[in-house]
């Protein structure tokens, strides 16, 4: 069993004595499993969420190798907004506040460049910034790593949904080698792993809870006539509201005509089938997991390489033949350790099918009635987030990080308010808060984004 005891750490007394003093009795169970080889100088990639002590436990393994005297960048961490790393930089200090001496740098867009060049001309030993700022200013030679003995990735699946790949795929070829990388992550998508090849050397796996759990799962069948689904699925949306919802339907045309009856009854949805051109389905997944729309209806075949986390609820229209099928669909909820719900449609024609999938899973599934689901007064649900369109990509040179600098400059939008940015190679995703939609607008219409005004619109 693995201790959880700070003091079965190799670390030196004014540390511990510091940690102690912070009120961090005994290790979660993310620092238990991460510490110990973090500070044996190992690679590590772990799966962390925010409040799972993540941010102590790359904190510790920084300060524990640090040589104070070397006024040099030693540690680099990157986030993926201004707010996650002010948040981290703040922390990192709580963690060295015993130890003198200790310089903490926090380097991001939406600041002005000569205050932090200023800084840097005095030299740092950790270095905490979002993608886009620490390029520019390696690029400018503001900043170098040749002393850089380790690199933290904080929720490196954000970054990655939010269009920071090439950023630090740059960042990492300016690394020493042999350095030390920790990646940390809410989930594990085959993006992550595929990072992890590139950025780590046989990193340790540290995985305290599973991203599936069938026990996360609430799955109900509710009992409907053929030709009633439409209003079931309406009724069963007012009623549990989620924010994200998966609909899966067995045929291209069904899944465009229950799409279209849903936003007919006031719904946000959209549907993803194989008739869609690249341009359409890029646009719609990157709607969808941006959260400016709420549902999305697709078939199988279609969903497939969907990665969308924190789905709420997985509703089927029709029941698929095939058990294992029903597994695949419902596993996209319940991920992460949060609760998901799997609602399916059952007719009478379809008890043949349920009574299989039951088997399969060697469970019976409860039973509910429409009937007993109450409806608010407002049923139909409004996304949280709008989706500006810009026509610019790849192509024009546009990176996620001029997105975000256009849009948190001098006077701007919070960077909380601002959610996914997807770049194409000739058009823009950027997904803002609903009640900051109208001002980020106005600000990328009016303002040169690389030098140039784009052509942005809005979805809502």
């Amino acid at each position: 069993m693995i201790s959880t005891a700070f003091a079965t750490l190799p670390l030196n007394p004014s540390m511990l004595k510091n940690i102690e003093s912070l009120g961090y009795s005994e290790m979660t169970p993310v620092q238990a499993h991460s510490l110990p080889p973090i500070l044996a100088g190992s690679d590590v990639i772990a799966q962390a969420k925010t409040g799972s002590g993540k941010t102590a436990a790359f904190g510790i393994g920084l300060l524990s190798r640090l040589k104070v005297s070397s006024f040099r960048v030693q540690g680099l961490v990157l986030c993926p907004t201004r707010e996650l790393a002010d948040q981290v930089g703040k922390e990192l200090r709580r963690l060295a506040r015993f130890t003198d001496n200790i310089k903490i740098l926090t380097l991001c867009g939406g600041v002005a460049f000569g205050p932090q060049l200023g800084s840097l001309e005095h030299g740092a030993h950790i270095v905490v910034g979002t993608p886009g700022r620490i390029l520019d200013h390696l690029r400018r030679g503001s900043l170098e790593l040749k002393s850089l003995q380790m690199l933290v990735l904080d929720e490196a699946d954000r970054m990655l949904d939010m269009g920071f790949q090439e950023d630090l795929a740059a960042i990492v070829a300016a690394a020493p080698h042999n350095r030390q990388t920790l990646l940390f992550s809410a989930t594990y998508p085959d993006s992550i792993a595929a990072m992890s090849a590139t950025v780590q050397r046989q990193p340790v796996s540290v995985k305290v809870e599973t991203i599936h759990d069938g026990a996360q799962i609430r799955q109900l069948f509710f009992l409907v006539e053929s030709d009633k689904r439409v209003a079931a699925v309406a009724r069963i949306l007012g009623h549990y509201r989620p924010e994200s919802t998966l609909v899966f339907c067995n045929t291209r045309k069904e899944c465009q005509e229950v799409a279209d009856a849903l936003t007919e009854r006031g719904f946000s949805a959209l549907a993803i089938h194989g008739d869609l051109e690249q341009r359409e389905r890029d646009q719609v997944l990157a709607r969808f997991a941006n959260k400016s729309v709420s549902i999305l209806v697709a078939t199988d075949v279609a969903a497939r390489g969907i990665d969308i986390k924190e789905l709420t609820a997985v509703i089927n229209y029709e029941l698929t033949r095939d058990p294992e099928v029903h597994i695949h669909r419902i596993g996209r909820t319940g991920r992460a350790g949060e609760q998901g719900l799997a609602l399916s449609l059952v007719t009478v024609a379809d008890n043949r099918r349920a009574a299989a999938i039951e088997e399969y899973l060697g469970e019976t599934v409860p039973r509910a009635e429409l009937d007993s689901l109450t409806m608010p007064s407002s049923p139909t649900l409004e996304a949280p987030m709008v989706t500006l369109c810009i026509d610019g990509g790849r192509k024009n040179k546009l990176r996620p990080g001029d997105i975000l600098g256009a849009l948190t400059g001098e006077a701007g939008i919070p960077a909380s308010e601002v959610g996914m940015i997807n770049v194409f190679d000739f058009h823009t995703f950027v997904a803002i808060r609903r009640a900051s939609a109208g001002l980020a607008l106005g600000r990328l219409t009016a303002h040169k984004i690389k030098g140039r005004f784009f052509k942005i619109r809005a979805f809502s």
